[in-house]
């Protein structure tokens, strides 16, 4: 069974079954097929499916609503896995995981007990409504409303760069109830057949070609009071931001399996190919990139799962740890994709190696669930904010 190098240091009995159920699907249901995908643009929800049906549906939502009551630190690992193998499928199961610990963590008992059954077996697919048209790093700025009438809202306005939209089931929406800022913003769960909800032309992007991406369009769209997540207005933006830890993290541990399967490329790559009479593994300078490479999944990966850990334990720091390893590992492990496609030559630009995918669909990774700019200002104001009280 391929799993990561290292990977299994450590682990107790179950910490391993959980890693190698989710390496043996990933090599069985989605590496066959992950150029297929891309070629085609093929969103494999019958996998996806699969996936739900051992657990990876909702891992770290409650026992006690269908969810798999994993800690975020079996999630890094699970995703990891699972982007070994593709990981424009891993991140979008990585953003439905996100919506369905939202409902799970912040939704009413209703709510909970309708959604997060359906969430983790995959019957429901969700999808996370936050980034605008004009408002994508200032999610605060965010301006679709959402007016009480009666007993409903009424929802209208754009959501931009939305994965599975059109596909997708729910929609975790962010909305304005309020005022300016972000204590005026709520979250709606809508779903996907109700009037006035349309979808964008699919978009044409650089990677993730196996998982939809599109425009969530809202035409007043009139959904009943219970679908105000939590059942209280103002909650949305601390919702969001709450959400988008794990969802860094996610994104991160995404990153980090496919740049772990890019560097295995590579170095088999290198070790096998011969030029100016020697393997090329000998050069020293290669040897040196390998190092190099290698130093930076092994720092990625103790970073994620000290930040995970951090977040499963409501650490005071988590913020900044889920913040610092989301930047750190998204830049580093496309650097290690980026270097492994380098080391193949020109073969490594064909599509038949799989390389250059890796490095379409890691690249986003860095713009993503808050960009690497971003965690940069959050770090900084954090630091600053640390040493100013000193």
């Amino acid at each position: 069974m391929t799993t990561f190098a290292g990977i299994d240091a450590g682990l107790d009995a179950d910490e391993r079954v959980i890693v190698e159920t989710a390496a043996a699907f990933a090599a069985k249901r989605l590496a066959p097929f992950a150029l297929e995908w891309d070629e085609s643009n093929h969103f494999p929800v019958a996998e996806l499916r699969e996936a739900a049906q051992l657990g990876m549906g909702a891992i770290y939502c409650s026992e006690d609503v269908g969810g798999s009551g994993l800690r975020r630190l079996d999630g890094v690992r699970i995703f990891a896995q699972l982007a070994y193998a593709d990981p424009a499928v891993a991140s979008f199961l990585s953003i439905h995981n996100m919506c369905a610990w939202m409902v799970d963590a912040y939704g009413t008992d209703e709510q909970r007990a309708h959604w997060v059954p359906r969430l983790a077996a995959f019957d429901t697919i969700a999808s996370y409504c936050l980034t605008e048209p004009g408002a994508g790093s200032d999610a605060a700025a965010l301006a679709t409303r959402a007016e009480r009438v009666g007993d409903d809202y009424v929802l209208t306005g754009v959501k931009q760069f939305i994965s599975g939209a059109g596909s997708s089931d729910l929609y975790v929406i962010m909305a304005r109830t309020g005022g300016a800022g972000p204590k005026g913003i709520s979250t709606f769960l809508v779903e996907k057949d109700l009037p006035g909800l349309s979808f964008g032309a699919q978009e044409h992007k650089m990677g993730w070609h196996a998982q939809p991406t599109a425009q969530v369009i809202l035409d007043e769209v009139r959904v009943p009071a219970t679908a105000l997540l939590g059942g209280e207005e103002g909650l949305g933006f601390g919702i969001a931001m709450n959400g988008l830890n794990g969802g860094r993290l996610n994104i991160a541990a995404s990153s980090l399996g496919g740049a772990q399967a890019a560097f295995e490329k590579a170095a088999k790559y290198v070790a096998s190919r011969r030029a100016f009479g020697a393997a090329l593994v000998d050069e020293p300078t290669i040897r040196f990139t390998l190092a190099e490479m290698a130093t930076a999944l092994q720092t990625s990966k103790l970073m994620l799962e000290y930040a995970a850990t951090a977040l499963d334990n409501d650490a005071p720091d988590k913020v900044d740890q889920c913040a610092m390893a989301k930047r750190y590992v998204t830049d580093s492990c496309f650097t290690v994709a980026d270097q492994a496609l380098q080391l193949h030559g020109g073969y490594g630009y064909l599509s038949e190696y799989g390389i250059e995918k890796i490095v379409r669909d890691l690249r986003v990774h860095r713009i993503l669930e808050g960009t690497n700019e971003i965690m940069r200002v959050v770090l900084g104001r954090s630091i600053a904010s640390r040493f100013r009280e000193s």
